[in-house]
């Protein structure tokens, strides 16, 4: 990390409903600094070479879009992008159950960020019933071993879980079906998964305790408060890789070259979109 970079305690102060709050001044200006740290590892990460892959799991609406969200906001899409797999087509289902995983990992100077991952088959899959019990204790056993070849390679492999509580969830449910912009987030599939809590709790530990490895261990991030999580979230990935800052020194603009001879085509000719707002 560069070296400029000063962690800042987050004050927190608890409103009538006792949930915790922070600044909203605070939280803007800390997420803009830690996004420029992004925008450094970035360059960092182009420069050296490096291939790193970021799987965010974790129960439905947990945070994990926001936090994605915020840590791509500045970055160039042709160095990070995100990774997220609709269903498994029929052909893929019949396929070693990494393949379709595979052709999404990084080429050096990547990021990769998965919204979801190979552990949907120890989430999702396992609880709703998508493999079968032989499928899941296979994926127990040779997921381990997959992380470890991953590593090997050179991969930098980083694993977080977003840990939400059953009241918080339950208030975002809700705040999805009351607005019409976050409704579309509400599938039949997470209608679902809250009447199997306890299910994808035990399926959540039992995952863990075959998974969470040396290697690769999971980071939980706790999500109750959004903005707490997005901050602590970028701040502890910004620490796991080593980066030096190469901004570019102060650039000076050429003059640009007069323009002799040239005529532009009248606007007639050109299809203008319509000024639906005044400018």
């Amino acid at each position: 990390m560069s070296s400029d970079y000063n962690p800042v305690m987050v004050k927190f102060m608890s409103d009538k409903e006792k949930r915790l709050k922070i600044n909203k001044k605070f939280y803007e200006k800390e997420l803009f600094r830690l996004q420029l740290e992004l925008v450094k590892l970035q360059a960092w990460v182009k420069q050296s070479g490096l291939k790193v892959v970021v799987l965010f799991e974790g129960r439905d609406a947990a945070g994990k879009g926001g936090v994605i969200k915020r840590m791509t906001q500045h970055l160039n899409p042709r160095i990070c992008r995100v990774v997220a797999l609709p269903a498994p087509t029929e052909r893929e289902k019949t396929q070693w159950y990494f393949q379709r995983y595979v052709p999404h990992l990084p080429a050096a100077g990547e990021i990769v960020l998965f919204d979801r991952s190979w552990y949907n088959r120890a989430g999702v899959e396992k609880v709703m019933g998508f493999c079968t019990e032989d499928e899941h204790e296979e994926f127990l056993r040779s997921c381990p071993e997959f992380e470890r070849m991953l590593v090997r390679s050179g991969i930098i492999l980083i694993k977080y879980w977003f840990s939400v509580s059953d009241d918080e969830q339950e208030q975002r449910f809700q705040s999805r079906l009351e607005e019409a912009h976050k409704r579309w987030k509400l599938s039949p599939m997470d209608l679902e998964s809250r009447s199997r809590w306890v299910e994808y709790s035990k399926a959540k530990d039992q995952m863990f305790a075959h998974t969470d490895i040396k290697q690769a261990p999971w980071y939980v991030v706790k999500s109750d408060n959004k903005k707490i999580a997005r901050l602590n979230c970028i701040s502890h990935f910004l620490s796991l890789i080593p980066y030096e800052d190469l901004t570019p020194e102060s650039i000076s603009l050429p003059e640009r070259e007069d323009a002799v001879g040239y005529v532009r085509p009248p606007f007639t000719d050109q299809t203008f979109i319509p000024d639906t707002y005044p400018r």
